[in-house]
Formats: structure tokens, sequence, C-alpha cells
């Protein structure tokens, strides 16, 4: 009887034989398969049906290890160097012994002083990038890996004694103000850009003034990042004379050509770090980031302190998904004291309608 599924409790199951030609090739099989519809059920039986197939025809393949997966994949720079530990740790080993709790553990194991998010971007998603890539090139069965649970982040921060997700201030207009009576021509015309366009500081610090600037009509290019095209932006008048009163500049230790002009001046998104720190200094103000001072202020000004529907601020910004924007992009703000405020305005509309008194109230009730 070839495979079928079938439903046991919230799980689909499979049973029966691999067939070839009407003859079975498998012996009888009766497994989960994981899916909670019949839709991933089937799916499940199809790459079985399709594995067992080949090995019947050409024989058992070689077993694949973790080594043999990454040559299989290509990392961008920064995957690469978070899978050199990983395969001095899993190299060896044959994918499909590697468990979800064996690359869950490996993250205290190579890194026990980070906290747990950095575990998961630097162990558990590379490891599975390489493993699904493989999975995906039909050499061994694909892997999941749950991320680590609340508890666990909380048992860590604790056992390294430092807290992880600290939530980021974000920039405002008078931070803004401040910087930039301290900060140096470029640094002061960046941390503008940024905090009125959304824009990332790797994003920024690309631009070209031939490419991307067209201030004759007041326009910016954004570019792409994060898996969007680049955009372009129509930007206030401040803006414009900001940029275009910035001198042409080749960021330092560049050939001085025209290929290599920046608007910023700046040749990476490290460039202004130091400067940018000085500024800071020299102002008495807080340290804020450029990601912190640019992107987070921009959320926060447009979602928080100003009334802007979410939906024009997150196209303007170039966020595709305003449910992101609006969870990390944007903070709690002056709490207790929008709190009490509308606290006493709802108590005070609460009396007015009803001719009762909150503390007369409790006045009667104790002579009682």
């Amino acid at each position: 009887m070839p495979l079928e599924t079938y439903l046991r409790g919230a799980t689909w199951w499979a049973k029966g034989r691999i067939e070839y030609l009407g003859r079975p090739i498998t012996d009888y099989i009766r497994e989960s398969t994981g899916a909670s519809d019949e839709g991933g059920a089937r799916q499940w039986i199809a790459e079985r049906v399709e594995r067992e197939t080949r090995r019947h025809l050409v024989g058992e393949e070689r077993s694949l290890t973790f080594a043999d997966a990454v040559t299989l994949y290509s990392p961008t720079p920064t995957m690469a160097k978070y899978l050199i530990p990983i395969l001095d740790e899993l190299g060896d080993t044959l994918v499909k012994d590697i468990s979800p709790k064996m690359v869950r553990d490996l993250g205290k194991q190579l890194f026990p002083d980070n906290c747990t998010d950095t575990w998961r971007r630097w162990v558990i998603t590379p490891t599975r990038a390489v493993i699904n890539n493989a999975h995906d090139l039909g050499r061994c069965p694909p892997i999941k890996i749950k991320g680590y649970s609340n508890e666990e982040r909380i048992a860590q921060d604790k056992a390294r004694k430092k807290p992880s997700r600290i939530e980021r201030q974000p920039g405002s207009w008078e931070w803004l103000l401040q910087f930039r009576q301290h900060a140096g021509r470029y640094h002061s015309a960046l941390a503008l850009f940024m905090f009125t366009t959304g824009a990332r500081v790797g994003q920024a610090v690309a631009m070209h003034p031939e490419k991307h600037l067209d201030l004759q009509n007041a326009r910016v290019c954004i570019p792409g990042a994060k898996g969007h095209a680049d955009r372009w932006l129509d930007i206030p008048m401040e803006l414009v004379v900001e940029l275009a009163n910035l001198p042409k500049k080749v960021p330092r230790g560049q050939p001085n050509t025209r290929a290599n002009r920046r608007v910023f001046g700046f040749a990476s998104r490290c460039g202004p770090l130091k400067g940018w720190q000085t500024a800071c200094k020299r102002a008495g103000i807080v340290y804020l980031p450029p990601h912190s001072a640019g992107r987070h202020g921009f959320g926060q000004e447009f979602n928080v302190r100003q009334p802007v529907d979410e939906k024009a601020a997150g196209k303007f910004g170039g966020w595709s998904d305003t449910g992101l924007m609006k969870r990390t992009y944007t903070h709690a703000e002056d709490v207790v004291t929008k709190i009490h405020a509308n606290f006493s305005t709802g108590l005070v509309q609460a009396e007015t309608a009803t001719g009762l008194k909150l503390l007369n109230q409790h006045r009667k009730l104790r002579k009682r």
C-alpha cells in the first residue's frame, strides 16, 4: 500500500510503503510528518518518496557533514565570520545527526559571556541557513531551530550580570539642535538627513552627489537596503539648503576621483563614529549612536510626538511593515505625566457626569 496520510490527534502521520514501478522499495512506514495540516503532510510524503526512490536507483549517497554543507552555501562576509567557530565544533558532524538542541547549546558553549539574542544571530541563524540550503539542493532533511525563551534570556542575563535588550533612546529635535551646534559640517548634515528621512547610516554614507541628489527638484534617492529597492523622496527646503551647501568630498584614503565622491564624505558606516562621539561630548548631551539619533528618532517623532498616520510615516521612512516600525522604532516617553494627566481628565469627566466627588465620597464612607 503506497504511503497515505491520516490524522492522529492534532498531527498528520503517514503509513504504508514507498513503491517504484508498482513494487515496494521500503519496509512498512508509520511515522509522524510533524505537520498540522494535510497539505504539509503530503509535502512530507513527496519529499520522502523522492529521497527513497533516489536511494533505490543510485544507492546510498555519501553522508553529508556540516563542513560539506558549508561548501554548498554562499554566505555574506558577516555570515562567513559567524560560521568559522561553528565549523570548528560541527565541521565533521553528519548533518543528519545535528539536532536543534545541539545547535542551541552551542551558543552558550561558544559565547558564554554574550546574551541569547547574540547566540541566535551568531549560531542559530547561520547553522540553520547552511543546513536548509543543503536541503533545498536535495542533500539532507531540513532543520527547524526555535529561538531562546524569555526565561532563558533572563537566566543568561543574570549569569553574565548584564541586561540585554536595553531600549534605545531615540533622537529628538532638542538633541539634534544641540548636537549640530558642536558637530562638524558633514556630521551635522548627516544627523539632520537621517532624522528627517529615516535613512540608515549605511544608506546615507553610500550616497553619491550625482547619483542620489536632485536638489533642483528637492529630491534625494535613498539607496536600497534590507531587501528593499532604492527610493526617491521629496525633502523639505531646510534639508535641500543643507545638502546644497556641502562641498564635494572624497572619503579619506581613497583616490580623489569623481566616482569616489560621497555626499557626506565617509567611506563606511563606521566613518562618522569618532567625530560623532566628540560632538556629543562637546555638547554635553547623552551619546546617541547614529542609528538611534536618526532612524529611531524619525520613528519616534512621526509616530509618537507628531500626529502623523503610521502609513505615511512608514512609507516615507522606508518600512514595508508598519507593525515592525511601531514595535521597534517607537518608545514610551513621559509615561507618568501622560497617565496622570489622563487619569485626572477621566476623573473630572466622570464626576461631572455623575455629580459625585471621589474624595468627598471617601470621607462619607469613613464616617459610617
